[in-house]
């Protein structure tokens, strides 16, 4: 099937099956996300870390570990692109191992965070009573704290290390999402499309579960993407005092910790996995915000 017959079949203004109308749909939106500049060029940033943090062994022949005392914070050159820390440890290898540390640890948050808080605010929203108060009871004392701080407050509860860090950030990632499930529940509950479901004699988890979470998740999937940017600082900066990864673990915030001594001097040391940082978190905004002009439907 070539791309031009593709298209005609997934823009058929009369679909003939179901699988039809929903590749029409995704085609549509992958079309209007495509007309935004800015969207593609923050998808483009994204997949092209993430390729270069998978292929970071074909790229480079430097272990991101393996120390040299003898070449101890060299300038970038042919042989060391961006130079080498006060270790000896290639740059240019730690920033390419440690976006599979912190882009490995956003993906790993979202997809956790993202069901659980989609499922309280739904469920919050559409039972209502006693149960929506209690859920979001629980929710705004999450949101009393701001993120970093209780972050922090978890980790030094226990083991500082990458596994902390995730269960740390998962904690305090989920109440926004919940909230934001919850205030579609409830713009969805008393629509006739809900009525008719009970009118079937279907049962409110199953409506929960099979026509109003799915009605939220466009919004959710707008908030995880622009989520990603602050999940991505929240894990720099948990490296960065010490309570994330842990040494000699190539992450980019504790990169920038030990760096930090000697910036004045060896400025790229630091700098660099600062800049990773802020590429990556602007370009998942960038996507964000595209993909929220694509999706809400208040757009179209």
């Amino acid at each position: 099937m070539t791309t031009q017959t593709f298209r005609e079949w997934a823009l058929d203004e009369t679909p003939s099956s179901r699988r039809q109308a929903s590749w029409g749909r995704r085609y549509r939106i992958w079309l209007n996300l495509r007309s935004n500049p800015l969207a593609m060029i923050g998808l483009t940033i994204i997949l092209l870390t993430v390729i270069v943090s998978l292929a970071a062994p074909l790229i480079t022949v430097y272990d991101p570990g393996a120390q040299n005392l003898y070449n101890k914070l060299a300038f970038p050159s042919s042989e060391h692109l961006l130079g080498t820390d006060e270790l000896g440890r290639d740059v240019f290898a730690r920033i390419l191992y440690g976006g599979r540390v912190t882009l490995g640890l956003v993906v790993a948050v979202v997809i956790l965070v993202a069901p659980v808080g989609l499922l309280i605010g739904c469920i919050s929203g559409y039972l209502g009573g006693l149960a929506d108060t209690v859920l979001m009871r629980v929710t705004d004392v999450f949101l009393a704290f701001p993120r970093l701080v209780l972050a922090l407050a978890l980790v030094a509860a226990l083991t500082p290390g990458i596994e902390s860090a995730f269960i740390a950030i998962s904690l305090t990632a989920w109440p926004p999402y919940a909230r934001l499930a919850r205030a579609e529940t409830l713009t969805i509950r008393n629509s006739d499309y809900i009525a008719a479901c009970r009118l079937t004699g279907a049962s409110k988890f199953r409506i929960i579960l099979r026509h109003v979470a799915p009605l939220c998740v466009p919004s959710l999937i707008v908030r995880a993407t622009l989520d990603m940017s602050s999940i991505i600082i929240t894990a720099a900066s948990l490296g960065f005092l010490g309570m994330g990864a842990q040494p000699p673990s190539p992450e980019w915030g504790a990169m920038i910790s030990t760096a930090r001594r000697f910036f004045y001097e060896q400025w790229w040391v630091a700098a660099v996995p600062g800049l990773m940082i802020f590429v990556s978190s602007l370009a998942f905004n960038l996507l964000g915000d595209g993909l929220r002009d694509v999706l809400d439907p208040k757009q179209t």
